[in-house]
């Protein structure tokens, strides 16, 4: 019995918000009408211009029309640019690199002379020189 009434009541509630809804787009499709025309006016203003404007505008500089030379060289110059900044980059990029490779092989020859100087420690007893001139020839 619960649930008969939870579906009618659903239902009750889905009619009534359809019908709400139904009502605004109503009001909201008549204001539109009203003031339609003015609003495609508007429109058509900002989006075509004159047909001579836009003649001249395609006259001016056509897919194939040779470039200014004012024009290549600022583009040879903003390429120059970008082509500096990015070697700039590199190198320092490869400058870091080339310090932390170094730091690197710095802490490891420290770290074999300290073993070898530990080990070295450890087995001899100083009562015979160093093993270099120790050796027993053959």
């Amino acid at each position: 019995m619960a649930w008969r009434q939870l579906f009618l009541i659903s239902c009750l509630s889905a009619i009534v918000l359809l019908s709400i809804l139904r009502e605004g787009t109503a009001v909201a499709v008549d204001t539109r009408r009203l003031a339609g025309q003015e609003v495609q006016e508007g429109v058509e203003g900002k989006i075509f211009m004159q047909e001579s404007n836009a003649l001249n505008f395609l006259k001016k500089r056509g897919k194939r029309s040779p470039t200014a030379r004012e024009e290549v060289n600022a583009e040879n110059r903003q390429k120059l640019q970008a082509d500096e900044l990015r070697r700039e980059h590199y190198e320092e990029q490869r400058n870091e690199f080339e310090n932390f490779v170094e730091e690197q092989n710095d802490e490891q020859e420290e770290r074999s002379r300290e073993a070898i100087e530990q080990w070295r420690q450890c087995h001899e007893d100083g009562l015979y020189p160093p093993d270099l001139y120790n050796r027993h020839r053959i």
